[in-house]
């Protein structure tokens, strides 16, 4: 695992740590992460902190030339809502930790010319079975069900 998809999954730890969802994220400028966050939308009662839009957040306002130089890690195919910010923003690439677990809009962002890099990690690939076996309401939940 590399050392910016780590820091992803390391925010994911975070939120479990919580009780949240496992799904962090960070971007990445110039081989510095300007934002990283994770899913707290059972923390905070959101119904829209997932892990990139906590990054997003926490990343804070940004010229928009520093996002289109940006790279966006994340542990969990990104949904509807995040595919939506990283198009917005014009994040060129987007590595994903993995999606066996869900397949968010992969096909859109790559249809809008958003290289996508699909890692497979095992670890977070068994972090998200865990959860979902464990909590398969909130998952539901997370996921629109």
């Amino acid at each position: 695992m590399d050392e910016f998809l780590k820091a992803a999954y390391e925010e994911a730890q975070k939120g479990l740590a919580e009780g949240g969802i496992p799904i962090g994220s960070v971007i990445v400028h110039d081989g510095k992460i300007i934002g990283r966050g994770h899913n707290r939308r059972v923390q905070q009662g959101s119904p829209i902190l997932h892990g990139e839009m906590d990054a997003f957040e926490n990343a804070g306002r940004q010229p928009a030339v520093v996002y289109r130089e940006s790279v966006i890690y994340t542990t969990l195919s990104p949904c509807s809502m995040c595919t939506g910010a990283i198009l917005l923003y014009g994040i060129p690439k987007v590595v994903v930790g993995e999606n066996k677990t869900f397949m968010g809009d992969e096909e859109l962002l790559r249809q809008r010319g958003v290289e996508v890099e699909v890692v497979q990690d095992p670890e977070c690939i068994a972090m998200m079975q865990r959860f979902i076996e464990q909590h398969p309401d909130v998952w539901n939940e997370d996921i629109g069900v």
